[in-house]
């Protein structure tokens, strides 16, 4: 995954992602919010660019607390494909294992992907 830092980056992605509103909405507002100076340490990240398939929105992982508070470790995701977002969930390394999250989408699918990853890892979905 590329984090996106340059602001004529986040510039075209937030203008892309506006395109697609509601489905974009919680990564939009975050999207925003790094372009704009970013006071609350998020980071954007995106599977390739500027053709991408998956948007994903966290805290900079320096800036993780408790590994255990799911709200703290709080993750927002766009997709076009459903393949990349199995992708995310199964073997990248910006959602790690070590750490409990809560994941917001708008997206059909969303839930029942994150169940089938954490069904074949044995891990438990709240």
């Amino acid at each position: 995954m590329l984090i996106l830092r340059c602001p004529a980056q986040l510039q075209l992605l937030e203008e892309t992602l506006r395109k697609s509103l509601p489905a974009t909405l919680p990564v939009l507002g975050t999207v925003m919010t790094v372009a704009r100076g970013n006071p609350a340490s998020h980071e954007v990240l995106v599977d390739s660019w500027p053709h991408f398939s998956i948007v994903l929105t966290r805290l900079r992982p320096e800036d993780h607390r408790d590994p255990k508070d799911y709200y703290t470790n709080q993750l927002s995701v766009f997709y076009r494909d459903k393949g990349a977002l199995q992708a995310l969930l199964e073997g990248t390394e910006a959602v790690t294992r070590e750490r409990a999250f809560q994941i917001l989408g708008m997206q059909d699918g969303l839930e029942e992907a994150v169940q089938e990853v954490a069904s074949a890892r044995g891990q438990k979905l709240e």
